[in-house]
């Protein structure tokens, strides 16, 4: 068998929806785009989406908007994809990272007071893997010390915390459509918030600082970017959200027969879901036993990559990356949960159409490679 890490879900619906915005004049700035920025915004429970053309875009606007700039510092945590830091140095303010919970690989609240300073102007906290982020312990500290809250969900369409949307939570917080991710525009991404202000703000500068509303094609009232989500993106998005349901469904029925087939294996460890949260699953990810490292997890890698199944690390500490390493004088042991747990990380294969044969064929290829590493 070959077996993909990931793949989208794209049926004839999505397909008719890209063809329907290529017959018309309108491939950007067109009523796709606010179709889906509406559709969105009532699936999350938030008054205001802003579609852009990717999730790092809509993290950029969304700390501009808020008024970080040079010197400030942002709480985050270094267990992440590399956007949610650089759009803080974007701004030329700070990342100041956090070590995270060994159980949800979240952003640990225990260890954020300790970290504020004077010039701590915000938190960011990641839904990462699509499992929520202690968003009332993180409401707590920002209301005690006066700070912006920041939800970085480009990982948890469809997760709730405590019944509560991810990406309804703090000023504002961004989704991501990437292929791999829960729905996908191709590209993309959308900035969610209660906030009128905010979102105009987002909108103009996506629109290279044009005004909203009845502003001159060439008046630019702001600083802004091109950072436009096409039509047929906006298109396929909405298509994608009409069967959301269904997707959430099918992933979820993937990582319960993932569970199903590894519990019990002491090798492994299976992805915690805390039990006030309902899990949007974006990637399945395993962690080799505390007893294996960084070389063994690598091995496995290479061995399953062998018999046609590609699997990967997830994540790299943001903190160590080379030019972060560079910048901050970072080093080895800063954040130790989070190095623990990257080393020993296998994101298998997922994705909606995965079937139970090729689960069976991963599960069965791992557990004999893990035995013989032993």
């Amino acid at each position: 068998m070959k077996i993909p890490l990931a793949r989208p879900d794209i049926t004839d619906l999505e397909r008719k929806a890209v063809l329907e915005v290529l017959r018309t004049p309108n491939l950007s700035l067109g009523p796709k785009l606010k179709e889906f920025e509406k559709k969105i915004a009532k699936f999350v429970g938030v008054k205001y989406a802003v579609g852009v053309n990717s999730g790092t875009s809509a993290l950029h606007l969304m700390i501009r908007a808020l008024g970080i700039k040079d010197g400030d510092e942002v709480i985050t945590t270094p267990f992440s994809f590399i956007a949610s830091a650089n759009c803080i140095l974007y701004e030329r303010a700070k990342p100041v990272f956090v070590d995270i919970d060994e159980k949800t690989l979240n952003i640990d609240p225990s260890k954020i007071e300790e970290k504020i300073t004077k010039k701590t102007k915000a938190i960011l906290a990641v839904d990462v893997f699509g499992h929520p982020a202690d968003w009332d312990t993180l409401e707590k500290i920002a209301k005690k010390y006066n700070l912006l809250l920041i939800e970085d969900s480009a990982e948890a369409l469809g997760s709730e915390y405590k019944d509560k949307k991810c990406g309804s939570f703090g000023e504002a917080a961004i989704l991501s459509f990437y292929p791999n991710k829960q729905i996908t525009t191709s590209e993309g991404g959308i900035i969610l918030t209660n906030s009128k202000e905010l979102a105009d703000f987002c909108q103009s500068m996506a629109n290279q600082g044009r005004k909203v509303k009845n502003g001159k094609w060439l008046e630019h009232i702001c600083l802004g970017y091109n950072y436009r989500m096409p039509e047929f993106c906006a298109a396929m998005g909405i298509a994608q959200l009409n069967r959301i349901n269904e997707i959430l469904k099918k992933r979820e029925k993937v990582a319960k027969i993932y569970n199903k087939k590894l519990k019990g294996f002491s090798e492994i460890k299976i992805h915690y879901v805390a039990p006030d949260v309902k899990m949007s699953w974006f990637v399945y990810v395993i962690r080799l036993s505390k007893k294996y490292w960084k070389k063994d997890r690598d091995k496995v890698i290479k061995e399953m990559a062998k018999r046609g199944i590609q699997c990967s690390d997830y994540f790299q500490p943001i903190h160590l990356q080379p030019f972060y390493r560079k910048m901050f004088a970072y080093k080895t042991g800063d954040f130790p949960i989070a190095e623990n747990v990257s080393q020993r990380t296998i994101a298998l294969p997922f994705y909606n159409k995965l079937k139970e044969r090729e689960i069976n064929y991963v599960v069965e290829n791992l557990k004999e490679i893990i035995k013989k590493l032993k």
